[in-house]
């Protein structure tokens, strides 16, 4: 299986490829599926409460200095689709570390 080089703040980072034979012949290189983790795995860093108007990439630039590091927002509040996420002004948002990250008590 190939693996491509995504940087470590993406979603797709260390997810494995394989190949198909399509029916020309041609190998078609494709990822694999990606799981999305179970969000008790990360550690809570904050609650955000969304407002009128946020979208989740301002958000995430604001929060954690990266716009398309709303995946991560995604992740830790169970989304499939991100963009539910700030269509209730007042909803809590859990703001967390990277899976696989620890967090520290009493820092």
């Amino acid at each position: 299986m190939a693996n491509y080089s995504f940087p470590i703040s993406s979603r797709y980072y260390n997810i494995d490829t394989t190949t198909l034979t399509n029916a020309a012949g041609e190998q078609v290189t494709y990822l694999l599926r990606r799981f999305v983790p179970d969000p008790d795995q990360f550690s809570l860093l904050q609650y955000y409460t969304v407002k009128e108007g946020d979208r989740l990439d301002n958000v995430a630039s604001a929060l954690m200095g990266d716009p398309q590091a709303f995946w991560r927002i995604a992740d830790a509040n169970r989304a499939m689709n991100a963009e539910k996420l700030t269509g209730t002004p007042g909803r809590k948002l859990r703001i967390t570390l990277p899976q696989g990250i620890p967090g520290t008590t009493n820092a």
